[in-house]
């Protein structure tokens, strides 16, 4: 499943990287770039701080997941700013990457509190440093909560995993979790305090 879930993500995230590159007026190298460094960049570093070699070293048809996004960017032309659609990949891609490395870290003898520590910065390092290469105000760290969903979400994640559901209602409720405090967050607006 979690290999799955990774591609799934990948693809997402890539698609998105993809999206805001093209938006930015990068040449075709440079939103492959973007792509790959959104899509990659979470599961790399849980990998790495587990022991692991990156999935992706091991399995290059993750490549073709972000061929196909940049592909699709590319062959839709679409100037318009970021909308619904590509939100909406964002969201899919923040639930399923949080589900997929919290599960990846227990896999791997992680105690709860790193499991949804490597979760969340599964789900988050890409977008952080695809926005820093992109020169736009990280979205992690100003608004819509990403960080406090894709917490909640893992947290919710390490608290039902040890009881008789199946890790398939676990990913669920997980990723259903993540992609309703995120929709609420920009429904309503909320957003985590800031210093004055």
């Amino acid at each position: 499943m979690i290999a799955i879930l990774d591609i799934i993500a990948t693809f997402a995230f890539a698609l998105v990287g993809a999206r805001i590159a093209a938006d930015r007026r990068m040449d075709y190298g440079g939103i492959l770039l973007i792509a790959t460094v959104a899509s990659l960049t979470g599961g790399s570093l849980r990998n790495l701080f587990l022991g692991e070699r990156p999935i992706w070293l091991q399995q290059p048809w993750y490549f073709l997941s972000i061929l196909l996004a940049v592909a699709i960017t590319i062959a839709l032309r679409i100037t318009r700013p970021v909308g619904k659609v590509v939100l909406a990949m964002d969201t899919l891609g923040l639930a399923v990457a949080v589900v997929s490395g919290v599960q990846y870290s227990l896999d791997h003898y992680a105690p709860s509190f790193a499991a949804v520590i490597l979760g969340v910065l599964t789900a988050v390092a890409g977008g952080l440093l695809r926005d820093v290469l992109c020169q736009v105000e990280p979205v992690l760290l100003h608004r819509e909560t990403i960080g406090t969903a894709c917490t909640v979400g893992a947290l919710v994640y390490v608290l039902i995993e040890p009881t008789s559901l199946p890790n398939g209602a676990v990913a669920l409720i997980s990723g259903a979790v993540i992609v309703l405090v995120r929709s609420l967050s920009i429904q309503k607006g909320w957003n985590l305090p800031k210093v004055k």
